[in-house]
């Protein structure tokens, strides 16, 4: 079975779109205006009429559970990312399936990281860079992702069209999840990017 893709960043309703054409099986906005690609609940909502039937994926951080629940509702989100500080405490119990963030630093294991949420629906591993929770454009190194169950991950970090395929046929993740590596400047995808990133990763 082919990788599932997810085009994250996303904040033209054009962009979505296009990957959605293109086979993206999740969109991912960012609701944490720390970020060059945050979104606010308006321009999520267009985005959200371009891609009818494509999973859409907030992404959050640290944000109050009230905030995140109002989001999901006025957009009509698919699923939960939370790529903070968030305790497995804080990732039950919600009424959409939760993808985890761990962010991995050089040496660490992945594994050891996702050891205290094994209750939600996925993983998403990232490199750890201090102050920033995402959007790194950083690869994690392969044996930091020994052991982790390649079935509930989510893998993003530094891929590009050029490299998910050799990363898709190594680890064999569930999903790949791209931003930084499909833009032309944050927030603005390139579609041939985004065109060839799909078609690679789904043919490894």
């Amino acid at each position: 079975m082919p990788v599932s893709v997810k085009i994250c960043g996303v904040v033209l309703p054009e962009d979505a779109r296009r990957a959605a054409e293109a086979g993206a099986d999740y969109i991912g906005l960012n609701f944490w205006f720390g970020s060059p690609r945050a979104i606010d609940v308006a321009r999520a909502r267009d985005v959200a009429a371009a891609v009818p039937g494509t999973p859409l994926v907030g992404v959050f951080v640290d944000a109050p559970r009230a905030e995140v629940e109002g989001i999901a509702d006025a957009v009509g989100l698919s699923l939960l990312q939370f790529h903070g500080a968030e305790s497995a405490v804080y990732c039950t119990g919600w009424s959409l399936p939760v993808i985890k963030a761990v962010r991995v630093r050089a040496g660490q294991s992945a594994t050891a990281l996702a050891a205290g949420f094994a209750g939600v629906a996925y993983l998403l591993v990232d490199a750890y860079l201090p102050g920033r929770p995402g959007g790194t454009g950083v690869r994690v190194a392969d044996e930091s992702l020994a052991g982790l169950a390649g079935e509930r991950m989510f893998l993003a970090g530094g891929l590009t069209p050029d490299n998910v395929a050799d990363a898709v046929r190594r680890v064999r993740p569930f999903a790949v999840d791209v931003a930084s590596g499909v833009e032309e400047r944050p927030g603005v995808k390139d579609h041939e990017k985004v065109e060839r990133f799909i078609r690679n990763a789904k043919a490894a």
